[in-house]
């Protein structure tokens, strides 16, 4: 079972590397982020319903705690879907899955802020050494980066940021239900959150788009399949080996971008995404087993 498991959580990861690139060729097709982002989410979102339906037992729905922290995930799964997205759109699928890829660093500068966590010289060197593969991935120290790469950037960062509130708001919904209610509840304030800075026009067009089988997959394997695959991954995976396997999300974007869209990048770069990647990687595996 636990062989299943991690596998499981590979093949989560390995959908949301997926999820990147698909994301990437819908923009580069001219729709907006904001609404690739929704239509992820809304599909996903009928996705842990069917789940819920099936399992509903111990579910929460009626525990006023799970719906407020619930709502937090939705906020932050919102917020990390539409910023990857943007990031994409001015940059590139590979410095913005990278970038995303340093969530774990947010965790811990806001559990320093909210006293959760104790910092040490060792957290802090991390956190200085992420800092730097950031720059050089990002070749913020050229001084003919653009606007637009700047933009990338910061919302590739943003991204990552807001994965770090849904991780803190699955957390604290954990123990008031289950975690299909807890995804339910998530993606509907998804959905609500992003309909309203939507291009209208293009929501309703996407039914009759040719894209149409782009968007359907990318709701299966980006929000759908990816996340369900990943909780019950998670029951029997220890947490060291998941931050490890999670690492095939960022090179499986990163892949899919230099392969399919044409991107490329430069030495500097992939030492930088390496530097981010290590360094990351044991920062969360050294958290799970303190």
């Amino acid at each position: 079972m636990a062989g299943a498991s991690t596998a499981f959580v590979a093949l989560a990861a390995f959908f949301w590397g997926l999820a990147g690139g698909i994301g990437g060729i819908l923009i580069g097709d001219g729709w907006e982020p904001s609404v690739v982002s929704f239509y992820r989410g809304l599909i996903g979102l009928l996705f842990v319903l069917v789940w819920l339906g099936l399992r509903p037992f111990r579910s929460g729905l009626a525990n006023k705690q799970l719906w407020l922290w619930a709502a937090i995930a939705g906020l932050g799964v919102a917020g990390n879907f539409t910023f990857y997205f943007i990031s994409i759109d001015h940059g590139s699928v590979a410095v913005a899955a990278t970038l995303m890829y340093c969530a774990p660093v947010f965790v811990y500068l806001i559990s320093f802020v909210l006293k959760l966590e104790r910092p040490t010289a060792a957290k802090w060197a991390a956190i200085a050494l992420v800092m730097l593969g950031i720059v050089l991935l990002t070749k913020l120290y050229e001084s003919s980066a653009s606007d637009l790469s700047l933009i990338g950037v910061t919302t590739g960062l943003l991204a990552g940021l807001s994965y770090a509130v849904f991780i803190f708001g699955f957390k604290y919904a954990a123990p008031h239900g289950s975690p299909q209610a807890i995804l339910a509840i998530a993606f509907a304030v998804l959905a609500l959150v992003l309909i309203f800075p939507s291009n209208t026009e293009q929501v309703v067009s996407v039914v009759d788009a040719s894209s149409w089988p782009l968007f359907l997959t990318l709701g299966v394997l980006g929000a759908g399949l990816s996340f369900v695959f990943y909780i019950v991954g998670l029951r029997y995976t220890l947490p060291a080996l998941a931050s490890m396997v999670a690492m095939v999300e960022p090179i499986t974007a990163t892949l899919f971008g230099v392969m399919v869209l044409a991107e490329s990048l430069a030495i500097v770069q992939v030492i930088g995404m390496a530097l981010i990647l290590i360094t990351v990687t044991t920062l969360s595996v050294i958290s799970s087993k303190a």
